[in-house]
């Protein structure tokens, strides 16, 4: 385990003792990436945010059973994953075009760069969500997890909840279609 994963775990058993700063510091550092995954995932402003607030209940009423057998963040996202799920189970949601688009818009470009380097990198990145989001749901989810997250296969497999095997089956077809699409 890391410096980061050991931390992670200190706050979270921390928190379970009754310590609330450790909670905030690991909302902090964990919001982030969480909310993003699930508003990438998910394609639904609305339905990410409720997710959201459902997962951090879910981590507030585990903070007596956590142990740390996975990372912090492997934990979290599982979490997330089996609400989305349920939620899909649920109904299917469906994504606007306005609302990829929002998505897209609000990441970050980093401000050094030029102009037109600006333009070809946000068209770039266009593309590839576009590409992301024309995937399967089980292949969207592994690949959003390895890029956005940099997740391992192993820990895709456990956040998901199949083998390794399948996980680096599905991350794999999702790659290969992406290129194919990437190259069109």
């Amino acid at each position: 385990m890391d410096a980061a994963v050991d931390d992670d775990a200190t706050l979270m058993l921390a928190y379970a003792r009754g310590e609330l700063a450790a909670f905030d510091a690991l909302y902090a550092r964990h919001r982030g990436t969480l909310y993003r995954f699930l508003l990438r995932t998910a394609r639904d402003p609305r339905l990410a945010e409720e997710l959201f607030q459902e997962t951090w209940s879910r981590v507030i009423a585990a903070r007596e059973r956590y142990t740390p057998q996975a990372k912090f963040t492997t934990w979290l996202l599982q979490i997330a994953h089996n609400l989305l799920i349920d939620q899909h189970r649920r109904r299917r949601p469906v994504a606007t075009g306005e609302e990829a688009e929002s998505a897209l818009a609000s990441l970050a470009t980093p401000e050094h760069e030029q102009p037109d380097h600006v333009l070809s990198e946000f068209e770039r990145r266009r593309r590839l969500q576009r590409a992301i989001e024309h995937l399967p749901d089980e292949q969207r989810t592994v690949v959003l997890l390895r890029l956005e997250n940099d997740l391992s296969v192993e820990d895709i497999a456990e956040v998901t909840g199949v083998g390794r095997e399948t996980a680096k089956s599905r991350l794999r077809y999702a790659m290969n279609r992406l290129r194919e699409q990437l190259a069109e």
